[in-house]
């Protein structure tokens, strides 16, 4: 007797599952493995083995390797393809203490939550018989198990599929996204050499409520971006015993925490859908020892998700808040220096600093000036060095660049210095302008609509979580490009991304996930009907409706 697609997506999720592939290990390759032997056994890919294969991630170390599956409808001969991509990568199981040997065992592990103490909402899902835990089976090997139990069923009846699809499981998604980063190139080479007329992109990555008591269940049209706006704080170091002499980096960089983290001014606001505010990711000063003379430099960087803001916008409001928060340290020192002088009977002088902001964009061209070619050459054997140094990843390898384009400035004065961090996510706002975004718009509105269920289904613009939806697109405004590249330190050398790959794709993009709780939790779980049931049917009939 044939098995129900919705026991085939569970088997499928729960096999890949119990193949541990943590971020960074290898065991994204023993996933990666376990995935191309699932679709091997495919009755398509029995017949057409040259449809399916792996994609190297370029110059890792681990040998990491991402999965490419080509469906190719018998139908007809249209052109018309959806791409689709899932994660095959998962984050640690430290978090699960004396359970961690069964993190990966959805079945045993959910029979050892009996046991133990848990949260009353983890207890009364665990007790209603709905929900299966496991590290990585929300997020997000169930909907990998999705994608491919739909095109299993495809397969079985490929002489009356009209269209094509390519499924890519991407390894690296929880780091640094190179499964992706290696497979965009493919993908726009397979268009090329097979004339593909590509609709759209569709990840099922996961879904959970928004908010507590929140009982919709969301598919979302477009994703947020993420940019890390950082700053390079150089003070003025002095020994303690005569403070005021000095400028502590620390106090600017607490002035720029306190100005920009969780700040609302700084949400982007479209089509009444709010992103987050920026946050801190690292505030750390650069000071190596322990002495009585303070820092000389530090640094920090925040997380900026975007809805519509890009890069060079994003670089001026920076800069502004860092103007706003040095001339507040430099307002405040004086004050408290003042103040200091008239309780110890001293005469008072105004302190000397300068609140000075620039861009690294700003920084490099002032010290070009100055040393001319011999920055590009020192800038490149330097950067020869970082690149071999492994203690070293690559947000501080970006760090190092303008520490060590700033030594060579003559100018030794206080300043904060804006910049990038990698990595990059553009946001994807799919608003309805082109063709293929109508098309999407109403694929989507059609599934939603006429899939019967009594969850409530919303569809929604912008996938709240980072993801590699950001790379199915990329701004074609040179400004807006120059703005990234020319502000982010090491691009193309310490990191880089396929932007020229990206903007040929040009897809719109969308997210129909697996619905359950605390990704990233010890008690990561799915509800079981939602995610078996609800959610494949929503996929399948998206990818149709993209496809007639």
């Amino acid at each position: 007797m044939k098995m129900s697609r919705s026991k085939r997506i569970e088997e499928i999720a729960v096999t890949l599952t119990e193949q541990l592939s943590i971020a960074e290990t290898a065991g994204e390759i023993d996933a990666a493995n376990k995935m191309h032997e699932i679709f091997s056994e495919m009755t398509y890919y029995r017949n057409n083995p040259q449809d399916l294969r792996f994609i190297d991630v370029k110059g890792d170390k681990l040998g990491r390797k991402s999965v490419m599956a080509l469906m190719r409808g018998k139908k007809s001969d249209s052109r018309k393809t959806v791409v689709m991509i899932g994660h095959i990568d998962t984050v640690g199981t430290s978090d699960y203490g004396s359970l961690k040997e069964y993190a990966h065992r959805p079945y045993e592990l959910t029979e050892k939550f009996r046991e133990i103490e848990l949260p009353e909402e983890v207890r009364k899902d665990l007790e209603s018989g709905e929900y299966l835990f496991g590290r990585g089976l929300f997020d997000m090997k169930t909907g990998d198990a999705i994608l491919m139990a739909v095109m299993e069923e495809i397969s079985e009846d490929i002489e009356n599929f009209s269209g094509n699809l390519i499924f890519c499981g991407v390894c690296d998604e929880e780091a640094n996204s190179g499964g992706m980063l290696s497979c965009v190139p493919e993908l726009v080479k397979l268009q090329e050499e097979e004339g593909f007329e590509y609709t759209a992109l569709l990840d099922t990555d996961y879904m959970t409520s928004e908010y507590e008591g929140d009982e919709n269940k969301y598919v979302y049209i477009g994703t947020v971006g993420k940019l890390m706006p950082s700053f390079f704080i150089v003070g003025k170091e002095t020994h303690v015993g005569e403070s005021f002499k000095g400028l502590d980096p620390n106090q600017i960089s607490a002035a720029i925490v306190n100005r920009v983290n969780l700040n609302v001014e700084y949400c982007d606001v479209a089509e009444g859908e709010v992103s987050l505010p920026p946050i801190t990711l690292k505030n750390k000063d650069l000071k190596p020892e322990y002495s009585c003379q303070i820092a000389k430099t530090a640094y920090l960087y925040f997380n900026y998700a975007t809805h519509t803001s890009t890069p060079d916008e994003v670089m001026l409001k920076m800069k502004k808040a860092a103007l706003d928060s040095f001339q507040s340290v430099v307002d405040s020192l004086n004050s408290q220096y003042e103040a200091y002088c008239t309780m110890a009977s001293r005469d008072h002088k105004k302190l000397p600093w300068e609140a000075r902001v620039f861009s690294y964009e700003e920084l490099y061209n002032l010290v070009k000036q100055e040393l001319g070619e011999e920055l590009d050459e020192k800038l490149s054997s330097y950067i020869d060095t970082l690149i071999e140094k492994e203690e070293f990843d690559t947000r501080d390898k970006t760090m190092k660049i303008v520490e060590f384009v700033h030594s060579l400035w003559s100018d030794r004065n206080p300043a904060v210095i804006v910049y990038f961090t990698p990595p990059y996510y553009p946001h994807v706002y799919v608003e309805g302008k082109t063709e293929k975004e109508k098309k999407l718009l109403e694929a989507v509105a059609d599934a939603v609509e006429n899939t019967e269920t009594d969850y409530k289904l919303v569809y929604k613009k912008f996938f709240p979580y980072i993801s590699d939806l950001s790379y199915g697109s990329a701004p074609k405004d040179p400004v807006i490009i120059a703005g990234i590249k020319n502000n982010m330190p090491g691009f193309g050398r310490t990191y880089d991304i396929p932007l020229e790959d990206m903007q040929k794709l040009d897809l719109p993009v969308l997210d129909i996930g697996s619905f359950g709780k605390d990704a990233h939790k010890f008690t990561e779980r799915i509800e079981k009907r939602y995610s078996f049931e609800v959610a494949p049917e929503l996929v399948e009939r998206t990818i149709k409706n993209l496809l007639k």
